[in-house]
């Protein structure tokens, strides 16, 4: 590893550590590597590690995932938006549009401003009640949606007033999850509704399995919370949903035939700096 070349990026905050496909691959490390470059304080510091590189075709790009614990995830929203901006910067992808190949299947995707990108997601079935979960008092209703990887919405009263680690933690184990777990993204409406039509402000705290703590940001758990709250009742997308790291996150979808489609999470994909692993 010595002497490979690093991008350090952050969608929103869920912040990564980028490799150049081409350069090293997935086979070239082992989850103690990925553990011990993703630990802050004595490694790089990130949620992740994604490698980038060219896709199956000419233009299209590939994104291969894994959590900062070392084991692999099929998809990653905001390691979605990351990927797309390195791969217009590598030359494997346009800046108008690319294929983005990920181990859940192959979405379009594209820059927009800067350090901005957006990626069209595949049809996301409702959010649905689990059987057998157990809420906490200031928990007020619960759903279990897939956007990639397994989400479960948790609305609550106030996402300032959390135990995060303890409440995040029994319900990502809860047997009503098992066995594969899912992420638990717990959602709070900051205020009511405004007189002009406008829906209150979403705010939004994330338990994320394989990190097995708080990320900063949860792209395809944005998605998920937006379904969720659309069927609660409470609001249509576009929504936008404050990340803890205070960025947002925005959620363009149509729900026909009784799924959401034409899906969009637009949000940061950018490059925090660049580097060598020494």
């Amino acid at each position: 590893m010595i002497g490979l070349p690093v991008y350090k990026m952050t969608g929103s905050g869920n912040d990564f550590v980028m490799l150049d496909a081409r350069v090293s691959a997935p086979a070239d490390w082992t989850p103690e590597d990925m553990q011990a470059v993703c630990a802050r304080g004595t490694g790089i510091g990130a949620d992740g590690v994604v490698f980038v590189g060219p896709g199956s075709k000419r233009g299209a790009a590939r994104m291969i995932y894994y959590n900062a614990d070392g084991s692999h995830a099929a998809m990653c929203g905001n390691a979605a938006l990351c990927s797309t901006t390195l791969a217009v910067r590598l030359g494997v992808g346009a800046a108008e549009g690319m294929d983005l190949e990920t181990d859940a299947g192959t979405y379009r995707s594209r820059t927009s401003t800067p350090g901005r990108a957006e990626l069209h997601l595949a049809p996301v079935d409702p959010p649905q009640a689990i059987s057998g979960l157990q809420l906490a008092p200031a928990e007020q209703r619960a759903a279990l949606g897939r956007v990639g990887v397994p989400h479960l919405v948790v609305l609550v009263d106030n996402v300032d007033q959390l135990d995060l680690m303890a409440r995040g933690r029994a319900l990502r184990f809860d047997p009503a999850l098992a066995p594969e777990g899912a992420n638990i993204n717990f959602i709070s409406a900051d205020g009511p509704a405004a007189a002009d039509g406008a829906g209150p402000v979403w705010r939004m705290r994330t338990y994320e399995r394989g990190v097995e703590g708080e990320t900063l940001a949860c792209g395809t758990g944005a998605v998920a919370a937006s379904c969720a709250i659309e069927e609660w009742g409470l609001g249509r997308p576009p929504i936008d949903i404050q990340s803890r790291s205070g960025r947002l996150l925005t959620i363009r979808a149509v729900k026909s035939g009784g799924r959401y489609d034409d899906v969009w999470l637009v949000g940061e994909g950018r490059m925090v700096f660049r580097g060598v692993i020494t």
